[in-house]
């Protein structure tokens, strides 16, 4: 079975890509080892899919080289796929920070895509498994559960480590080491932090629990949400940050953003309040309140038994508690993967192999991961799209 155009993956990147290359008249085939098509896109956003991020810029994507998402992101805007989006009638808001939501389901972008595909004459196989790969004169030939297929270009969207139980595999980074390109260090990315066991007795019974706070690493920091779990730290925050996290960091939380420590414990050092009860003050639920004093030894205290010293590294804990992590949740609670096919290794302008003519690798195969919010749903629509316009 001959074709123009094979991409492996029935992804976001896949169908965007296969999309773009139907409607240049190439013969296309997605296939995809997977009983069921997009079940990223369907359970993204809690079951809304937030598709995209107005501020989808290349400074928001993590990669070894910054630089490369650049002309992907410039060929196929965010404004790009909402004039898809529109053009499908599909209702959409903004929940926040310019992230885009269907008001109603993620079926619909999936019904998009696969109505886009149809348009251009794309044909689709699911449950099929890849055997093997070989580059042969002319393109690529594969061995597959289906028969043997042959195309010109083979585009890989195969997607990364994360949420292995619906079907995340290494065949993509596998593909890329057959061909000789390197990779990166991959790791999950997007994911919830566990707690140290010292941490786990204090505040493992504020799961549940969840504050304003800016976290930081270094010069990098994310102002939202914290949610306390059983085993760790989660919420936009932390998830974010994750991304930027290595083993044996600490994260500094301040728990405080809005306010001045110092000030406000100068101003009380006469109080006969316990300090937990006076934390209220700033909308800190008062079981967390009593257990970050107690894991810093402030149990039970009150205001005015602080001496000066005392008062100053409080003041410091609020605006920069040092909370080491113990790790992530891995990839099962991970939302991409960090990491992937080096971009030294293909060509920012239509993600094909510098060395391979034909081999493309798109979406979160490549090593080039957004911030939560959207942006890598985006990074998988430009990549696609650019791919899409050259294989």
């Amino acid at each position: 079975m001959q074709y123009d155009v094979i991409v492996i993956g029935a992804g976001a990147a896949g169908l965007m890509c296969a999309a773009t290359a139907g409607q240049r008249g190439r013969r296309v085939f997605v296939l995809d080892h997977a009983s069921k098509l997009a079940e990223k896109i369907r359970i993204s956003g809690g079951g809304r899919c937030n598709f995209t991020n107005v501020y989808s810029r290349f400074d928001r994507y993590l990669s070894a080289n910054p630089h490369f998402c650049r002309s992907a992101l410039s060929q196929f805007t965010p404004q790009d796929f909402i004039a898809m989006v529109e053009r499908h009638g599909i209702a959409y808001h903004e929940k926040k920070l310019g992230q885009l939501f269907c008001d109603q389901s993620s079926e619909q972008i999936i019904q998009m895509l696969v109505s886009e595909c149809e348009q251009a004459g794309v044909q689709r196989q699911m449950g099929v498994t890849i055997e093997t790969v070989m580059q042969q004169p002319g393109g690529f030939q594969l061995q597959t559960t289906q028969g043997r297929l042959q195309s010109e270009s083979l585009v890989v969207a195969t997607g990364g480590l994360s949420i292995p139980q619906i079907g995340a595999t290494p065949f993509g980074y596998q593909l890329a080491e057959q061909f000789g390109l390197p990779l990166t260090t991959l790791a999950p990315a997007l994911v919830p932090l566990t707690f140290h066991v010292e941490d786990v007795t204090y505040f493992a019974d504020l799961a549940g629990v969840s504050l304003d706070v800016e976290v930081a690493i270094g010069k990098t920091s994310f102002r939202e949400n914290v949610l306390f779990t059983h085993k760790g730290l989660s919420g936009p925050a932390i998830l974010q940050i994750s991304s930027y996290w290595q083993p044996g960091q600490a994260l500094s939380l301040n728990l405080l953003p809005d306010h001045d420590a110092s000030d406000w414990l100068q101003q009380k050092a006469s109080s006969e309040q316990l300090i937990a009860n006076a934390l209220a003050e700033f909308a800190w639920p008062k079981r967390f309140a009593e257990a970050w004093l107690a894991r810093l030894d402030y149990a039970g205290r009150r205001l005015k038994d602080l001496s000066p010293k005392q008062r100053r590294r409080l003041a410091e804990q609020l605006h920069g508690w040092q909370l080491k992590p113990n790790g992530t949740q891995g990839y099962k609670k991970a939302e991409v993967t960090l990491g992937g096919v080096a971009t030294q290794a293909l060509s920012s302008k239509t993600m094909m192999a510098n060395t391979v003519p034909g081999l493309f690798f798109i979406g979160e195969v490549v090593d080039v991961t957004g911030w939560l919010g959207g942006y890598n749903f985006q990074w998988a629509w430009s990549s696609g799209f650019v791919a899409g316009q050259h294989c």
